[in-house]
């Protein structure tokens, strides 16, 4: 924790200083402040550099979105100091050169000046030595707690005599001096921050964090009728496609809606964001949005919902609109493949997704592989031959004994029959009630001799000892384009007790058939016939000392500029990560494990854990970054620049930290699953 009672000032430095006559300035009387004019000649032509900031004018002159923006509604404006050159101070125009060495090799190399040295060298010296030319940073402003943050790269291993030399440049070359900051970007940096003079204020991140009213997370414009909810409530509330709904806090699940506006901040990983960048539809966070008196006013009426990147807005719109605006933006249809239901083994994982003979895209092996194992199944067998990953033996039951199971017990007629009544397809209670009926009688339908007698042996030959864990892996489920988050339902049975087993095993068919997963699917146009369910199985370790999820990209940086792995931890297994209870908090942190020293930049801490402390050790935290760094590798064949897509990829995983193998020793790294993230970021809007 870096000077607490300097976070703390600062925020409130920033509110007084906000309310005093000129506030986008200083006076001339203010400690490290000059008079607001402007060093700006013209407003015509573009501006490669200025030695000062005298004006709000100058700043946006040069302004650009931050490079990571994990805090939205920010500007920034990149920094050099020059050390070979009287410590000279260069405020960079960051829109023309978005990174410090295009500036200052273009500027500051050569003539009287010693030369700029390649790319490559720079990066080795001017962010890692001591005797380093430039000390290179940005100023950021947080529009929202109206902060002026001087901010180092995570990596950066500058000196508190470095950053406070830096520090008093800035300040006494702007006009927002009076209320310029420090606000450490890593761990690393908050350490070195503590020994700054007491003169200069340090700012944390998640008190810029607590300062922001409003959260971009899939960013994008919906047409819908303006919806007020509770999350609890959502169980037994129906909502419609055509509705934008504005809720206390997250779902851990929601039917297809136009719009998410949530009052308590979500995480970018969580299930309603990744459906909303699946469906490329708005979702936001936004304080005390349930008693917003703009969304109020509008409270069901159809509206224009737009979600930027720094801002949102929200208007009235006609009937005649919104009814176009539904009708330009259906989804294309889905089309499924025809399951291969020849297989009827039951196959160890490592041989679901066979590597594919050189010369024939990884792609096609998983595409083959979804056919007869789902999605999930042909993701974990690719992990489970990657040395680096640590994964939990299983092995796989096809689609094959799913559609068995169907036909046998008539539920295909069944389904034909709903799909036949109009009032099923138009009425959300009739749909939902003849759903449940539906799946009610799978839970107690017989599961056919062979595959009992199959399972029976494998488990007790090669899985003994454990509860048993069956996973959905459907072949609508962990792809790219349709990841269709949290549709299907695992379950867990115990072999001691084989109608357990059994029970697990129908209930994990039935939730193909829930209705927020049915209405998924309509929505896309897939038809419900081509629907098949393999399972995952493996043990079942139900007491885990940490569970989480990663982006093994930088969710806040899709340029690419600094790749982070992005990652969710909370502690124990008990709170739902993706969907926390209200007032509980994960540990939420960037890792730059490409970087020199591998900084960790905390966005957010875990509730659940004393004051001070991290769910993961360093040494965890190494280890899980070994893992997410191999995944992003190795798939990126399949789903990154190595396929043929352009620009920012990421792999989504889920993993957890048990002990349960090896008790008393520390806990052991396993990665649950890993699917192609659907979005180009935490605020990704349509392509």
């Amino acid at each position: 924790m870096v000077h607490r009672n300097r976070i703390t000032s600062i925020l409130a430095l920033a509110l007084l200083a906000a309310a005093l006559p000129g506030a986008c300035g200083g006076s001339s009387d203010e400690p490290g402040a000059t008079a607001e004019v402007c060093e700006r000649t013209s407003e015509d032509g573009s501006t490669e550099f200025l030695k000062r900031v005298g004006c709000a004018a100058d700043f946006e002159a040069l302004a650009s979105a931050p490079v990571d923006a994990s805090l939205p509604g920010a500007r920034s404006v990149k920094v050099v100091l020059d050390r070979a050159d009287q410590d000279a101070l260069y405020f960079q125009n960051s829109v023309l050169y978005q990174i410090h060495y295009d500036f200052v090799s273009s500027h500051l190399s050569g003539d009287a000046l010693p030369y700029v040295p390649p790319l490559a060298e720079f990066n080795a010296t001017e962010y890692f030595t001591p005797d380093r030319r430039f000390v290179l940073g940005a100023v950021t402003h947080y529009q929202g707690p109206d902060v002026w943050a001087l901010e180092l790269s995570p990596y950066d291993t500058a000196s508190a005599d470095m950053i406070t030399a830096l520090f008093k440049a800035v300040q006494g070359a702007s006009f927002f001096g009076s209320k310029l900051a420090f606000h450490p970007t890593s761990e690393a940096v908050a350490v070195e921050a503590q020994k700054l003079p007491a003169d200069i204020p340090v700012v944390s991140t998640g008190d810029l964090y607590a300062g922001i009213d409003y959260q971009p997370l899939s960013l994008g414009t919906a047409v819908g009728r303006l919806r007020f909810a509770k999350a609890a409530d959502l169980a037994d509330e129906y909502l419609s496609h055509q509705d934008i709904v504005v809720l206390d806090q997250a779902p851990n699940d929601i039917s297809v809606v136009q719009g998410i506006i949530t009052e308590e901040f979500q995480t970018p990983l969580s299930h309603v964001n990744v459906l909303s960048q699946n469906r490329r539809t708005p979702n936001m966070g936004l304080r005390d949005a349930m008693s917003h008196p703009e969304l109020l006013a509008l409270k069901d009426k159809l509206v224009e919902l737009t979600a930027g990147p720094s801002s949102w807005s929200v208007r009235e719109v006609t009937q005649a609109e919104a009814e176009a605006f539904w009708e330009a933006h259906k989804p294309e249809p889905v089309t499924l493949p025809e399951l291969d239901l020849t297989v009827t083994d039951l196959r160890d994982i490592e041989e679901v997704t066979p590597d594919p003979p050189d010369g024939e895209p990884l792609r096609d092996a998983i595409k083959k592989a979804v056919l007869a194992f789902g999605g999930k199944s042909a993701h974990y067998s690719i992990l489970a031959r990657i040395p680096e990953v640590p994964i939990q033996k299983a092995f796989s039951i096809p689609v094959y004994y799913y559609d068995l199971f169907m036909k046998q017990n008539g539920f295909y007629e069944q389904i034909e029959a709903l799909l036949a009544d109009p009032q099923f397809n138009t009425d959300t209670a009739v749909r939902d009630k003849g759903l449940k009926a539906l799946r009610d009688a799978m839970k107690s339908a017989p599961v056919d001799a062979e595959l009992q007698d199959l399972l029976r042996a494998k488990i007790e030959a090669e899985y003994a000892g454990h509860p048993i864990r069956f996973r959905t892996s459907t072949n609508s489920e962990d792809l790219d384009g349709f990841p269709c988050a949290g549709c299907y339902d695992s379950n867990t049975g115990d072999p001691t007790d084989w109608e357990d087993v059994l029970d697990a095993i129908r209930k994990t068919y039935a939730s193909a058939w829930k209705l927020r997963t049915f209405d998924e699917r309509t929505y896309y146009g897939i038809d419900h016939r081509t629907i098949g369910m393999a399972l995952l199985v493996h043990h079942n370790f139900p007491d885990e000392e940490a569970n989480g999820v990663a982006i093994t990209n930088n969710p806040f940086d899709t340029a690419g500029v600094q790749p982070a792995f992005y990652v969710n931890v909370q502690s124990g297994g008990d709170v739902e990560v993706v969907a926390p209870p209200p007032g509980v908090t994960n540990d939420e942190f960037l890792y730059f494990f490409n970087q020199p020293n591998q900084p960790v930049t905390y966005l957010t801490h875990s509730s659940l854990m004393p004051e001070g402390q991290t769910v993961l050790t360093a040494a965890q935290v190494h280890q899980l970054g070994v893992a997410l760094d191999a995944i992003h590798e190795r798939f990126s064949p399949a789903y990154g620049p190595a396929a043929g897509n352009n620009g920012w990829y990421a792999m989504d995983v889920e993993f957890k930290y048990d002990d349960d193998a090896n008790p008393g020793e520390p806990a052991t790294l396993y990665i649950k699953q890993a699917r192609p993230y659907p979005g180009r970021g935490a605020a990704a809007g349509a392509p």
